[in-house]
């Protein structure tokens, strides 16, 4: 008996672990919104964020290529990120 309580509290424990630890798509896309806003290089891109299942698409506009590429490492930070789609175009900026 002892055995089975202990089995079914462990069960119960790890379930309620592994759906507490899972980050909701709104989760997401919020720090990525954050990070991107936060970031002094990035920031103040017009990007267009999408989160689904896990898996972020960021498009827009950056001046410079490693813009483009700061930009997903920043996303890819994000606790709960599968993948990050970067379709940023870089234009540098006409002088």
């Amino acid at each position: 008996m002892r055995i089975l309580t202990l089995v079914l509290l462990l069960t119960f424990v790890t379930a309620a672990f592994a759906f507490t630890s899972e980050v909701s798509d709104n989760q997401i896309y919020d720090q990525v919104i954050r990070k991107l806003a936060n970031d002094p290089d990035v920031k103040g891109g017009a990007f267009q964020v999408d989160v689904k299942d896990g898996v972020v698409t960021i498009e827009g506009v950056v001046e410079k290529e490693k813009w483009k590429d700061k930009a997903e490492h920043l996303a890819k930070k994000v606790k709960g990120v599968k993948g990050v789609v970067n379709k940023l175009v870089v234009k540098p900026r006409s002088a």
